[in-house]
């Protein structure tokens, strides 16, 4: 029995070094924000929830996934454009900068009788596509995705929202053949969008991502159109 103890506390601690020793990988492993990022995050207010552009005069509120490992600051630069056209922008921090491990911290962010829009990057668009399949609020208008697409457990085929879905020609992380295939899941009036010339990394600022294609536009470019398409979008939502 004692040896029994003994090994039982002994698998344990094995267990509690693994665990910890992953965490600190991912945590370490972290895509970090730009220069550039980083100075556009100064006007942001900040917590342990998320990261907050306050429109002065809001219309709609942004709430943002980000990717897999991807520290919430490094979109700052086209949230900044976004807020200053008028639409108060929020960017989710997550445990270990992995969206499914919280996939209805919208619902913690978002004010109640707020009107909001939901979206994501990579892994991020993924997992906002299932906070609104399962999405019962009336406030939430629409759902944007950034080199993302959802699954089956993410499917808005049925939802009246309105979608935004925005590529990069050059992205070399974006498995295309699902992306494809995630289209049925999508409504009819999905507006699509591709930035010619840009890559993945592109749509935060972080630098080059692993497994990526090298853009053929600067990254501050693509910030821009990015920040003019889903001001745009966000225009026609009513």
């Amino acid at each position: 029995m004692k040896k029994f103890k003994k090994f039982l506390i002994w698998l344990v601690g094995i267990i509690l070094v693994v665990l910890i020793a992953g965490a600190a990988y991912l945590h370490f492993s972290a895509y970090q924000p730009s220069t550039a990022a980083n100075q556009a995050v100064k006007v942001a207010a900040e917590d342990n929830q998320e990261t907050f552009f306050k429109a002065k005069q809001n219309k709609l509120t942004v709430i943002f996934y980000p990717g897999a490992l991807v520290t919430p600051n490094s979109y700052a630069i086209w949230a900044k454009k976004v807020a200053q056209a008028g639409y108060t922008v929020k960017i989710v921090h997550f445990p270990l900068n992995m969206a499914f491990f919280k996939v209805k911290a919208a619902d913690k962010v978002v004010n109640s009788n707020e009107n909001y829009v939901v979206g994501g990057h990579s892994l991020g668009g993924a997992m906002a596509a299932r906070y609104a399949h399962q999405s019962d609020n009336p406030h939430l208008k629409g759902i944007f995705f950034l080199g993302a697409y959802p699954d089956e457990k993410g499917r808005l085929d049925q939802k009246k929202l309105d979608v935004l879905s925005i590529t990069a020609s050059r992205d070399g992380v974006l498995n295309w053949s699902k992306y494809r295939q995630g289209k049925k899941y999508l409504p009819k009036t999905t507006e699509y969008y591709q930035i010619k010339g840009g890559n993945h990394g592109g749509f935060g600022s972080y630098g080059q991502q692993k497994g990526d294609r090298k853009a053929t536009i600067s990254n501050g470019r693509q910030q821009t159109i990015i920040a003019k398409k889903l001001i745009a979008w966000l225009r026609k939502i009513k």
